[in-house]
């Protein structure tokens, strides 16, 4: 089949999200410039460069997340193991605004070492990050799409030694949460290894 989305897909749900998956969980928590506490899962996330470390997440919408980001230029991604899945699916609930997630989902914030706020204590390893640019993207009609992307640089890096092995982050074990599309979640269970072809050889 093929479909224009601006025309529609004529299939029960949008399959958009599940052809751009899995997609890895920034399970972002922020702080505002009162001190009120938010924490948040966000699919639409990714690292894109190594040097500096950059990654970024996208709030569709004016979010506490995106929002207390702004006001403070600083957030902490943190990772979401397996064990922690159905905590971090508590967290994504529409909570008013000075209700900690942490507290509804059961959940520990820890003190980070460079940026304000909290990591989650529970997660396998946890990014501090300060905001380098957060832009709005437009459609090719040119209006704005509604939608806020928060790039930080990673200044701190938290992993818990239990998932190291041999100087190497277990992804395996520490079972790193995707989100695929429609209400699936996948985990890492397996992993294999390739190495990238030289032209050379």
């Amino acid at each position: 089949m093929f479909y224009e989305p601006s025309k529609g897909h004529g299939l029960p749900h949008d399959p958009f999200k599940a052809i751009v998956s899995p997609r890895p969980i920034g399970w972002i928590s922020t702080l505002s410039k009162e001190g009120a506490l938010n924490l948040a899962p966000y699919s639409f996330f990714n690292a894109f460069s190594s040097n500096p470390h950059l990654v970024w997440f996208s709030s569709e919408g004016p979010k506490d997340s995106a929002t207390f980001a702004a006001e403070t230029n600083e957030f902490v991604a943190n990772l979401v193991g397996r064990d922690l899945a159905e905590r971090m699916n508590r967290s994504a609930v529409n909570a008013p605004r000075g209700v900690s997630e942490f507290g509804y989902a059961g959940l520990t914030p820890a003190p980070s070492r460079l940026v304000a706020p909290p990591r989650v204590a529970e997660a396998p390893a946890a990014l501090e990050c300060k905001v380098t640019e957060i832009f709005r993207p437009k459609g090719l009609d040119g209006n704005d799409a509604g939608v806020f992307v928060v790039i930080g640089e990673v200044v701190g890096v938290h992993i818990d030694e239990a998932f190291l092995a041999q100087g190497l982050f277990d992804t395996v074990k520490a079972g790193n949460v995707a989100r695929l599309g429609y209400m699936d979640y996948s985990t890492v269970d397996a992993v294999f290894s390739m190495r990238r072809p030289r032209w050379k050889d």
